[in-house]
């Protein structure tokens, strides 16, 4: 129960809890509000917020989820059987990825081939399959060895000494005397080229950057990066940061690892033989010592969601190990779980209220009912009206589906 609820927990503010805070503080701008209100927002580049926690802890959620789930389908139907529901649920997963970014709609080269949906799939799948395959020791040193290999490769591997931002192309485009690619990056209506077939100015781009001769390596910058670098020349289709997706190629390896840890906590859970209160202490003494060492390293290795860097996953992971053993506490041991309930709602179809939520507008069903009039009559207050309307409906659609046990169980 404590997993379900703490995924709920962690669901609640994508799905409207951000915006809340959002709107209070709007409504009330005092200083502690705005510590909160700067918290719900991701960091450009470098560094953590909390909301940068919300997809790993996601991740890890996933996989100490599938350590109860895949041991469970292993004792009933065998190892095999576990493999194949892995590549069942991964590829469903992933396809529904693609069909939540837009699908086919813009065409081949619109399909956004790694996002949200996909880099959950693909951490559980291979998470999924090294779990059955290797035992503790192994799955721990494969573990430190994605995270390891991803720094090196990040620190050793030679790339092109050029910056990939619409700002830096434009800027090197017009010293080169491309006018045209200059004036498409510095426009801000300019649509993302890395969905348009045959783009001259993702052409301008590419010129630009195969003809940068210098080299260098260990750059983190945005842009300058081997993950960045790597998304540009080989990721096809819709990529989110035009030239670069934060969910891309190189920056999969080190999400496995984050899922890995989930595995890790997962295993503490299941473990029959130590207490529970034991299992709060070393789930919170594995996180401080995470965190902590997180940070160390991101003094050599940036925290950077956005490339998922190594010192990231540690420091993601140790907050992740935090908060599970917080709740785990509240209710595993203290049996305090009424408080819960609406978290165990959300936290049991993840998925269906994810994609509802993004794919439903919800807010404008919200403003059909108390906007216009009632919303000017609460002035300041009225877009958090609106808000708390929203995650009220997110929260009766949840309660809906729990009550008639309708599961989107992937």
């Amino acid at each position: 129960m404590s997993l379900d609820a703490l995924r709920g927990f962690d669901m609640f503010w994508i799905v409207g809890g951000e915006e809340i805070v959002h709107a209070l503080y709007k409504a009330w701008p005092h200083p502690p509000l705005h510590l909160l209100d700067v918290q719900m927002d991701h960091k450009a580049w470098e560094g953590v917020t909390f909301y940068d926690l919300i997809f790993p802890l996601f991740v890890f959620i996933v996989g100490a989820s599938l350590v109860f789930s895949v041991t469970k389908m292993i004792e009933r139907r065998g190892k095999t059987a576990a493999l194949k529901r892995i590549f069942f649920r991964s590829l469903v997963l992933y396809l529904l990825g693609v069909f939540f970014y837009g699908g086919l709609a813009k065409g081949v080269d619109g399909i956004r081939w790694m996002g949200v949906l996909q880099r959950i799939a693909l951490s559980y799948f291979f998470a999924g399959m090294i779990f059955c395959t290797f035992r503790l020791r192994g799955i721990i040193a494969i573990c430190v060895s994605l995270l390891l290999g991803y720094w090196a490769l990040m620190t050793f591997v030679p790339i092109r000494d050029i910056q990939l931002t619409p700002g830096n192309i434009a800027r090197l485009a017009r010293q080169s005397g491309d006018e045209q690619t200059a004036a498409y990056f510095e426009s801000k209506d300019s649509p993302n080229p890395s969905m348009i077939k045959d783009s001259p100015a993702l052409a301008g781009a590419r010129r630009l950057f195969y003809s940068t001769t210098n080299w260098v390596s260990g750059k983190y910058a945005e842009g300058a990066n081997l993950a960045n670098h790597i998304d540009f020349q080989y990721l096809p289709g819709r990529k989110w940061d035009i030239f670069f997706d934060p969910e891309g190629f190189l920056s999969t390896i080190p999400a496995v690892a984050t899922c890995l840890l989930g595995v890790f906590a997962g295993l503490l859970l299941r473990n029959a033989n130590m207490p529970d209160q034991r299992k709060v202490l070393v789930l919170a003494g594995a996180g401080i010592a995470s965190v902590g060492l997180g940070f160390l390293w991101g003094q050599q290795f940036p925290v950077i969601k956005k490339i998922w860097s190594s010192s990231y996953v540690l420091v993601a992971g140790g907050y992740a190990s935090l908060f599970l053993a917080v709740f785990y506490q509240i209710v595993e041991v203290w049996g305090w779980r009424k408080w819960c309930v609406p978290f165990i709602w959300i936290g049991m179809n993840p998925i269906t209220i994810y994609l509802v939520f993004n794919l439903v507008q919800f807010d404008d069903l919200a403003e059909r009912l108390i906007g216009g009039p009632v919303k000017q009559a609460l002035g300041s207050w009225g877009p958090l009206a609106i808000n708390v309307l929203v995650v009220a409906m997110m929260f009766a659609f949840v309660r809906f589906l729990y009550k008639r046990q309708i599961f989107l169980r992937l």
